[in-house]
């Protein structure tokens, strides 16, 4: 689906459908016919739309945007390092 692109989690499902009702050229925009502008598996939209899946890969993230007609942040924040979201921190073990 990407290649190492920063994940974005979506914020509101239930946005995301009312949005795809009216889209920005007016438009209503199916489950079908979105993962096939965004060049992604319907069941990846699907899932979105349930809660199933949470987070898709930036690059599909602004494709979804795009084909709706809003603004990235709109419907979805960055995850982890760079969008200052918490991360886990690892630390290593270090011997005595």
């Amino acid at each position: 689906m990407s290649n190492g692109a920063p994940m974005h989690k979506l914020l509101d499902p239930e946005l995301m459908q009312r949005l795809m009702q009216r889209t920005g050229t007016g438009a209503k925009i199916t489950i079908r016919e979105l993962a096939e502008a965004v060049g992604v598996p319907h069941g990846t939209i699907g899932n979105l739309l349930t809660g199933e899946q949470a987070s898709v890969p930036g690059d599909v993230a602004d494709r979804i945007t795009r084909a709706i007609g809003v603004d990235l942040l709109i419907l979805f924040s960055p995850v982890g390092r760079s969008s200052g979201e918490a991360t886990p921190m690892r630390i290593a073990a270090v011997p005595a």
